[in-house]
């Protein structure tokens, strides 16, 4: 009779964390059109591994190459993302991801910012991996902010959107209109202030990926596929005045920050789900991450 009524008590009133995040009452996604992937990026590499059909693109990873693309234009700032279907099954090794970088044009000294989605096993969900790195790669000073997440959907299912909005003043990751993280400008030495172009990409970083590197990329389970489709570029081109840039609040003069009930979004999808923070991790040098 116990077990009964614990299993009744369960159907009428399924926990939160079961019925997704609360409303953040505010679609950010809803100011800015989407676009069709010709007309605003083009293939980076591995051509033979990109297929592009009526706007929407699909990549995959063989034993042979990955894929990647990049935004024609840099920007200064502004709201950028994709809806995003994720390969199942096996991954593990695998990165998917979506992320803005000057790395072209500043080699061993770049800007970053990340969303990546970490390969897995099939006992275990994704990882979804934001980051940000200032002026610093390749050089023995790779310093990564890393804040990772599972999601409170299966993103092997159908597509979702997910989103990095960079204005002057701070970072902020949505996935589905929902904020994840802030990552705000304390001092422009944690900041990045340089152009960045927009870039996914699929490939295999099996040396650290999935679990720390334990489980690899196994190309018996090959082709590994991302697809992307309505993409977005609300942004400020580096090359042009404030005139042409994006919606409001990708502008220097916009508004900033969240309102309560984003915060309370984000909080909720924190304690639930967030499984990792740089700032909390001990074995950081807190030297090197003082916005900790």
């Amino acid at each position: 009779m116990a077990l009964f009524l614990c299993l009744l008590l369960i159907f009428i009133f399924p926990s939160s964390k079961a019925q997704g995040p609360p409303s953040p009452g505010y679609w950010p996604s809803s100011r800015v059109g989407s676009i069709g992937f010709d007309q605003g990026f083009k293939n980076l590499w591995g051509p033979e591994n990109q297929n592009v059909d009526q706007g929407s693109l699909t990549i995959w990873l063989d034993k042979n190459s990955g894929s990647g693309f990049k935004s024609y234009d840099p920007y200064q700032s502004g709201y950028f993302g994709a809806a995003v279907k994720l390969h199942p099954g096996y991954t593990a090794g695998v990165i998917t991801c979506l992320y803005l970088s000057n790395n072209e044009a500043h080699p061993g000294h770049h800007d970053e910012v990340d969303i990546e989605f970490l390969g897995t096993t099939p006992d275990k969900p994704y990882v979804l991996q934001t980051n940000v790195y200032i002026q610093g790669s390749g050089d023995g000073h790779l310093i990564g902010r890393e804040m990772k997440f599972h999601l409170w959907f299966d993103p092997t299912q159908d597509f979702h959107n997910y989103v990095i909005l960079w204005n002057p003043s701070e970072i902020i990751f949505y996935v589905d209109d929902v904020p994840i993280r802030r990552y705000p400008r304390k001092s422009d030495a944690t900041f990045p202030l340089r152009p960045m172009w927009v870039y996914g990409s699929i490939w295999d970083a099996s040396s650290w990926a999935t679990e720390g590197g334990k489980y690899k990329a196994d190309y018996e389970y090959q082709p590994f596929i991302g697809r992307y489709r309505d993409f977005k570029l609300g942004g400020c081109k580096a090359s042009s005045g404030p005139t042409s840039c994006g919606p409001p609040w990708s502008q220097p003069s916009g508004p900033r920050g969240l309102s309560s009930q984003q915060y309370a979004a984000m909080d909720w999808v924190q304690r639930n789900y967030k499984v990792y923070d740089y700032c909390s991790d001990p074995s950081r040098d807190h030297t090197l991450i003082p916005e900790c």
